[in-house]
């Protein structure tokens, strides 16, 4: 039973590369997501797209990985705060994104806590 749950430290991280290929994939939607008040949208979505990418190589090799999961989920609860919930009245969808990232920031932050192994620089 351990091998199945010792999968969930590789399943999860590597599930965010369906982000990194949106981000690169389809750069217009990826840049519709970026507030108005940011310029240049298209820097924004592939800039956030290399730093989920890393945030997958570091979570994966085990190197920097509870910053990686850290900065992850700051990332993900300032993605629902500033992009989902201010657009929540007009799209359902983005209520449930709403949802969604505030329970992947919970996931994102236990396995800083608890799976991360390297601990220099947020101890």
């Amino acid at each position: 039973m351990d091998k199945i749950l010792n999968l969930g430290r590789w399943i999860f991280p590597l599930s965010f590369l369906m982000y990194v290929g949106l981000h690169f994939g389809q750069a217009d939607v990826g840049a519709d997501f970026v507030p108005d008040f940011l310029p240049f949208p298209y820097f924004w979505n592939y800039f956030t797209g290399v730093c989920i990418l890393a945030f997958i190589v570091s979570a994966v090799i085990g190197k920097y990985d509870k910053l990686a999961y850290t900065l992850m989920a700051l990332y993900v609860l300032l993605m629902a705060v500033l992009v989902h919930l201010p657009r929540a009245g007009e799209s359902e969808m983005d209520m449930l994104n709403v949802f969604r990232n505030i329970m992947v920031t919970g996931a994102l932050l236990g396995f800083a806590k608890f799976v991360a192994r390297d601990k220099r620089v947020i101890g």
